[in-house]
């Protein structure tokens, strides 16, 4: 029984769990913007597109924002939103610069 109710509880959680970590484009391809809207709505943003391609449903850009750093663009192709955004910050010789974390700021002591 106790078996039973542990499977039970696995299968329930399952297609919850894929719901939510579900970040895919559900736009039928007769409402899809065209690549050239796309392209488009970059150059408006003042980024630099290196690549532009179809991912999970969704268009996804890699290139540069207007400041030189790498991008990762993920947009709706219904609408154009953006879905999700990546940045990775460069400094000024292009090299990527260093994650940091609220446990960085706590180790500058004024001792």
């Amino acid at each position: 029984m106790r078996k039973t109710l542990t499977m039970l509880t696995i299968a329930l959680a399952l297609p919850a769990g894929a719901a939510l970590a579900d970040d895919d484009c559900r736009v039928p391809m007769a409402d899809w913007q065209p690549r050239e809207a796309v392209m488009a709505f970059a150059a408006e943003q003042g980024w630099t597109v290196s690549r532009l391609k179809i991912d999970d449903g969704c268009y996804e850009i890699k290139g540069e924002n207007a400041d030189g750093h790498w991008i990762e663009v993920t947009i709706d192709p219904g609408t154009l939103d953006l879905v999700e955004m990546t940045i990775r910050y460069r400094d000024e010789m292009g090299r990527p610069l260093p994650i940091r974390t609220r446990d960085d700021d706590d180790d500058d002591d004024d001792d």
